[in-house]
């Protein structure tokens, strides 16, 4: 361990960095109705690439030919979306599934107007559309330690909605009574006035070596870690999107880039949010539907300067199927592993 601290920390001084999650990767067979989705949340076309079929699985383990296609947000260096548009998909991904599954991965935006958002949503559904979805709850991020007196003072709360859809998963949330300055920019011309992802999701069983793999090896900040199992059932939006039995326990962890801050007023989007449940929640395991070549969200992404530094700690560590550094479709420096959780990563140097 103080090995590897050491490791990073000298790597810092030599240059080497990581992102916040760079991008989530979205599988799909026909990239226009994606582009036009994300469009009214404020995303705009960026690069395109393509991979044959032996270089795709070389680097993603998918013999397939590959077109990517990236979506920017404003200026965000994090937060971004790839298409990633298969030729011979390996299956439909985690499609409709409930959020508490093994493999589970989303992405979360913030928004100004999140009922312009429900509306739409129940549209949707009236007209047949194939969705999963929780209306937007009540629930307080920063827990009070004194309750307000309604209608006179401040209530620092949010309302969060989770939209499930055959090839995305959201949480779209919005903020009454308090700002964040550098976690989350909307794009008040948007559609849906929404921000870039803030942050992004995986469900795993709990083991602390495991989760500590993203800190030690990848250098990340932790920001928040549960300390023990917490009951979530008392809180109505947890309870709603994850669909907690009662007294089920779960806990939380989150990872920052490493230029973020444990202080909220500082902190920066682009966190990695892992929800941890006991190995005897039974939970249904869907990592072959969240790998890439699955349809939907399939994959994330961290940009990093310095990506032979990082090859050789992922390479050191006990993350799995470590490829060798790459060209992916863009051009860019890349390799692929498989982190001690299960779950498929990406890094890229840009």
């Amino acid at each position: 361990m103080k090995a590897v601290l050491i490791l990073f920390f000298a790597g810092v001084v030599m240059g080497q960095s990581i992102s916040g999650v760079y991008e989530v990767c979205i599988g799909a067979i026909d990239e226009k109705p994606l582009i036009a989705y994300f469009e009214r949340f404020g995303y705009r076309v960026g690069e395109s690439g393509n991979l044959n079929e032996e270089a795709a699985e070389a680097l993603y383990g998918v013999r397939s030919k590959l077109r990517s296609i990236r979506l920017y947000h404003q200026d965000a260096d994090h937060g971004l979306i790839r298409i990633m548009v298969w030729d011979k998909p390996l299956n439909e991904g985690l499609g409709l599934a409930s959020m508490r599954v093994i493999g589970n991965r989303w992405g979360a935006m913030m928004t100004a107007d999140i009922y312009n958002i429900q509306n739409h949503t129940e549209e949707a559904i009236a007209q047949g559309y194939p969705i999963r979805y929780v209306p937007p709850q009540r629930a307080e991020i920063y827990k009070l330690e004194k309750r307000p007196i309604p209608f006179l003072e401040n209530y620092a709360v949010v309302r969060e909605m989770c939209l499930i859809q055959p090839l995305t998963r959201q949480i779209i949330f919005q903020r009454f009574g308090y700002e964040l300055p550098f976690y989350g920019k909307i794009n008040p011309n948007s559609f849906f006035k929404s921000s870039q992802i803030t942050h992004f999701g995986l469900v795993v069983y709990r083991n602390q070596e495991n989760i500590d793999f993203y800190g030690e090896v990848l250098g990340l900040l932790k920001v928040r870690e549960s300390s023990d199992y917490e009951s979530g059932y008392e809180d109505a939006s947890a309870r709603a999107i994850f669909e907690l039995e009662k007294h089920q326990r779960y806990g939380v962890t989150d990872f920052d880039n490493p230029k973020s801050s444990k202080d909220p007023m500082k902190a920066l989007s682009g966190r990695l949010k892992i929800i941890w449940f006991s190995p005897e929640s039974k939970l249904d395991n869907k990592l072959d539907y969240s790998r890439p070549g699955s349809l939907g969200y399939s994959l994330y992404t961290y940009n990093v300067n310095g990506i032979d530094f990082y090859h050789q700690k992922v390479k050191s560590s006990k993350a799995q199927n470590v490829t060798d550094i790459l060209r992916n479709e863009f051009g860019e420096k890349s390799f692929t592993f498989v982190a001690p959780d299960g779950y498929f990563w990406n890094l890229i140097e840009r």
